[in-house]
């Protein structure tokens, strides 16, 4: 029999309420300031951050994903999102560099805040999860970088709640933005 369904519930609890809410207001505030945001991430985390990018473009904030052929370059008063849990991945930290020499802010939500790209941030949402590289002291039922990547998810929806009350914008002005060519 498998891990019961209660135990991934659990982790997921027991991680998220140990998430900052400081740290995650800073990461809000940092998007209200930006002209533009900018979202990157490599493996699995890069899917959560497309969920990130996207919520971040119905609320009417100009959003792009790091990597797609629409994606203008970075500039002085941008924002660039990096979602990775070790906060080392080498084309990440490449991208926080550049990101910093051409005058933009850098944002990372990670496992170890004390890493590269966590030096290199102007704000910093750290998530205490293990991942099959990690040697946090905290174990999961989950393989490989479950846990981390589900908590990545629902931390960065959280920051769009927040963003959404220091904004004043609703669930249905969100969802006139839409898609709507489906």
């Amino acid at each position: 029999m498998p891990v019961p369904i209660t135990s991934v519930i659990e982790e997921l609890r027991r991680t998220l309420t140990a998430v900052s809410y400081e740290q995650q207001e800073q990461l809000a505030a940092e998007i209200q300031k930006a002209n533009r945001v900018f979202v990157a991430g490599a493996g699995r985390s890069v899917m959560m951050a497309r969920c990130f990018a996207m919520r971040l473009m119905h609320m009417g904030i100009t959003a792009y994903m790091v990597g797609e052929v629409v994606t203008p370059s970075i500039a002085a008063g941008d924002l660039l999102v990096i979602a990775s849990g070790s906060g080392e991945t080498a084309s990440l930290v490449s991208m926080a560099k550049k990101a910093k020499s051409l005058g933009a802010s850098v944002a990372t939500v990670t496992i170890y805040p004390q890493a590269t790209i966590g030096t290199l941030s102007d704000a910093v949402v750290a998530i205490h999860a293990p991942t099959s590289k990690s040697d946090t002291g905290v174990q999961s039922v989950q393989p490989m970088g479950s846990l981390f990547e589900q908590s990545l998810l629902i931390c960065l929806d959280y920051v769009i709640l927040i963003l959404m009350e220091k904004r004043q914008i609703t669930g249905e002005e969100m969802f006139a933005r839409h898609a709507n060519l489906e």
